[in-house]
């Protein structure tokens, strides 16, 4: 079933677009999410969740990779590039598991990445897991948390609810998880954090990744920051710290 299907559950304040081209996923998907009290949409190309996305935004995106037209990596970076939709959290599902992939995607901005076949239970702990991160509005569309809270380090200078960093007033855009990986580490200036510790912060325990995208993101970070890329120092054999 191509096209947009109306939302199907009015319980719950917690809204998922569910993008996926293949009907019996979809709708095994949408099934689960609706029995745990989401409302839950679903389209089945990328041009379809775009169009959706804009007539009404929703509280999260569970986008697949490889569909017709317009492929999810396209979707995600346009979402994401978007000032009035890079709030919304997008957690990637893909049969597509190699490690450059999954960089691939956080590197654009998605929350989380999953790989298929994945199990009922592990997609909902996931999507629970980046909804307890973000407040979520009625209407859909996420704040972070702590949303009036601004970091302050050096020249350099965090707005947690704007999404926001600015180096010498000047503004920097990031990732979302390049976002997450700075404040985590600012936030703590002069302690130093493994790269599993850093990812446990970011996006919870057991995520399904290595800490070898924690370098991707560091890397990213400091050649976005240009001169303050250096507040974030390597610990060599124990990981990353914020400069004091």
């Amino acid at each position: 079933m191509s096209g947009s299907e109306l939302f199907r559950s009015s319980v719950g304040k917690q809204s998922i677009l569910v993008v996926e081209d293949e009907d019996d996923i979809r709708e095994l998907i949408s099934y689960n999410l609706l029995r745990e009290g989401f409302q839950v949409s679903g389209v089945a190309t990328g041009e379809e969740a775009l169009a959706a996305v804009g007539a009404k935004p929703p509280g999260l995106v569970l986008l697949d990779l490889m569909l017709p037209g317009i492929d999810g990596l396209t979707v995600c970076r346009k979402l994401k590039q978007n000032a009035v939709t890079s709030c919304i959290p997008v957690i990637i599902l893909s049969a597509r598991g190699e490690e450059t992939d999954i960089v691939a995607g956080l590197n654009l901005g998605a929350d989380d990445y999953i790989t298929k076949p994945f199990s009922p239970g592990v997609l909902i702990a996931r999507v629970q897991a980046v909804f307890r991160r973000v407040l979520v509005t009625p209407s859909g569309g996420g704040f972070p948390e702590g949303a009036d809270e601004q970091i302050q380090r050096h020249n350099l200078s965090i707005h947690l609810g704007r999404h926001e960093v600015a180096v010498d007033s000047l503004p920097i855009s990031l990732t979302t998880t390049e976002f997450r990986v700075l404040q985590f580490l600012a936030r703590r200036p002069g302690w130093v954090f493994t790269r599993q510790q850093i990812l446990d912060g970011i996006h919870g325990d057991n995520y399904a990744i290595t800490d070898r995208a924690v370098d991707v993101q560091i890397v990213g970070l400091r050649r976005k920051l240009g001169t303050a890329g250096a507040y974030i120092e390597t610990v060599r054999g124990v990981g990353y710290r914020f400069k004091e």
